[in-house]
């Protein structure tokens, strides 16, 4: 592995904990992240969200509704491809915590997968 791989990883890795801390605390604001869920982004930062978006976090923000704060919210497994300016991620995320009404909500485990790209050194 050469040494640029292992500063990205290393910086990716710090990227997901960020994303993370965002998530447990419901402050997607916190974070400089690009999230997507299937089809739809769940940030956007450029005008190119187009007609017809949720709008920002709109998935995230809905989730954050339901739940008392904090979340938990943890990622497992992750596995991290990288070459140039382009890096994919994927593992294993658990969403749980208590919902509004005081029902506990023990988690549930998903396939988490992120595509990120390197710009301007980032």
């Amino acid at each position: 592995m050469a040494a640029q791989d292992t500063i990205d990883d290393t910086d990716i890795r710090h990227l997901i904990d960020t994303l993370t801390g965002a998530i447990r605390t419901m402050d997607l604001e916190g974070s400089e992240v690009d999230l997507c869920s299937g089809h739809r982004a769940l940030r956007r930062h450029r005008a190119s969200a187009g007609p017809g978006s949720r709008g920002q976090a709109a998935d995230w923000v809905e989730a954050f509704g339901a739940f008392q704060p904090p979340l938990g919210y943890e990622i497992r497994d992750l596995t991290i491809t990288s070459s140039g300016d382009a890096a994919f991620v994927h593992g294993l995320a658990r969403l749980s915590g208590t919902l509004k009404n005081g029902d506990p909500v023990g988690g549930f485990w998903v396939r988490f997968t992120g595509c990120l790209g390197k710009i301007d050194g980032r």
